[in-house]
């Protein structure tokens, strides 16, 4: 049994015809809601944000902004080609890199995509500790800014 390792349709995911694709190919169902939830509980949010809610350390992913229409798998080569720089972060930031099965990064990149979705996108999507992290991290941030001021000062 392979569910829930992201390569074959698990028992809740719902397969979406695969016109023109190999027999052997599937496609998962896109879920903007689970991803808007996955999105905060995975812990993009630390690094990335949504309509201005979440961290700074990466590109923004405002639905606005997307091309439109967008290959998923072109979202996913993007992703690919920032890979190092996305795992340092991730365990920088996180203290361990996120693992993301492929229906999990499909509801994810339906997120990104989804203006509707982002409309409901709130801190409060956060488990507690991802925002206490944000939080701690907002902290040091005030604080190095402040170092800097006093450097200015001084000289």
């Amino acid at each position: 049994d392979n569910h829930g390792d992201g390569l074959s349709p698990g028992p809740a995911s719902t397969a979406l015809p695969n016109p023109g694709m190999s027999d052997g190919l599937f496609m998962p169902a896109y879920n903007p809601s689970r991803g808007r939830i996955l999105f905060a509980s995975k812990g993009c949010m630390v690094c990335h944000s949504i309509n201005g809610i979440g961290g700074e350390d990466a590109t923004p992913l405002d639905a606005a902004t997307m091309p439109r229409p967008m290959n998923p798998f072109e979202f996913s080569s993007r992703m690919w080609r920032g890979a190092d720089a996305m795992i340092y972060m991730q365990r920088e930031e996180l203290g361990e890199q996120i693992e993301l099965t492929g229906e999990e990064l499909a509801d994810i990149i339906a997120f990104v995509h989804d203006e509707e979705e982002q409309k409901k996108f709130s801190i409060e999507d956060a488990p507690a500790v991802i925002r206490e992290l944000m939080a701690h991290a907002e902290e040091e941030s005030v604080d190095h800014e402040g170092e800097e001021d006093d450097e200015v000062d001084a000289n």
